[in-house]
């Protein structure tokens, strides 16, 4: 994809063009995945009201006359002592860290609470480069102006005009965003040509789009408790037919039958689901063996957390 369908206004210095890796960072459910699928006008990265959706720095790019923004989605930042949340938070701090701005994004339809206040002294340090999104201002219960006041009392050094409102479902001040961070973006060439919109390899991008229709069809604990492994990928017909086995892996052996539904009614609908979605971002056919299988208690497991969440 060549150019954002949102686009931001004509640079008037078209000779002058910006590029900069942006880490998206908010607490769980903010809104962070939403804001990179509608910047980028592609299912990018996993949209769910489950928190903690995001498991790994996703990125989405998005280019204008301006230049090039490197979007990297990073998982909610979650306080909590579990080994896969703190292989979450590591992930999120190390792309801050090689960030060159940072996007900060506040739920206005909820209460600031303990988590923002630690989301909000994580980037005290990065205020300089900083751009802040009140998001869910399309909500009935939003109220940009407390989350405003919020932010400026933990991040004072943030001038008010790089605390932006937007609806990033609505797609809603999403170009005023853009532009702001491209006005504190550096000079510098762009990283990926214009036909990019994602940098992530096959595996990765059937497997997020699997578990993506699975946990939006599974309540309580098991979206939690699931991950997909992508095991084949075969082209066949001269390349115009992608084979795709995959398993989507859970804890218990209850689980399992959840996932798979009476006469395998609930395993069914998330193979259809994910083919659809495969299908609307390939441009071949794609084929789905999907069988569900148990990794006991995987998420107490270093190899496969460190599988699933590289360094």
């Amino acid at each position: 994809m060549s150019e954002n369908k949102s686009t931001v206004e004509s640079n008037p210095n078209p000779d002058i063009l910006k590029t900069a890796l942006v880490a998206i960072i908010g607490r769980p459910s903010a809104g962070k995945s939403t804001f990179l699928n509608t910047a980028c006008q592609e299912a990018v990265s996993i949209v769910s009201p489950m928190p903690q959706t995001t498991r790994n720095a996703i990125r989405g790019i998005v280019n204008t006359s301006y230049g090039q923004l490197v979007f990297v989605d990073t998982p909610g930042y979650h306080d909590s002592e579990k080994k896969l949340n703190l292989k979450l938070r590591g992930v999120t701090e190390t792309t801050l860290e090689g960030s060159d701005c940072v996007l900060y994004v506040v739920d206005s339809s909820r209460e600031p609470g303990e988590e923002e206040k630690i989301t909000a002294e994580l980037i005290k340090n990065y205020q300089t480069r900083m751009i802040v999104a009140i998001n869910k201002t399309d909500l009935a219960g939003a109220n940009p102006a407390k989350a405003k006041a919020f932010v400026k009392s933990i991040l004072t050094e943030i001038p008010d005009e790089r605390i932006l409102e937007m609806s990033a479902k609505k797609d809603n001040g999403i170009n005023e965003v853009l532009k702001a961070l491209y006005d504190i973006s550096p000079v510098a060439p762009a990283m990926y040509t214009e036909d990019f919109y994602t940098d992530q390899d096959m595996k990765f991008r059937i497997s997020e789009a699997i578990r993506g229709e699975a946990i939006n069809r599974l309540e309580q604990e098991i979206p939690h408790a699931v991950y997909v492994n992508v095991a084949d990928l075969e082209f066949r017909n001269e390349g115009k037919k992608l084979w795709v086995r995959a398993f989507l892996c859970v804890e218990r052996e209850s689980q399992k039958g959840i996932v798979i539904g009476k006469g395998a009614s609930k395993i069914k609908e998330i193979r259809a689901a994910s083919l659809k979605a495969l299908n609307m971002i390939y441009p071949y056919k794609v084929e789905l063996d999907l069988q569900v299988k148990v990794d006991k208690n995987w998420r107490q497991k270093d190899l496969t957390i460190s599988r699933l969440i590289p360094e």
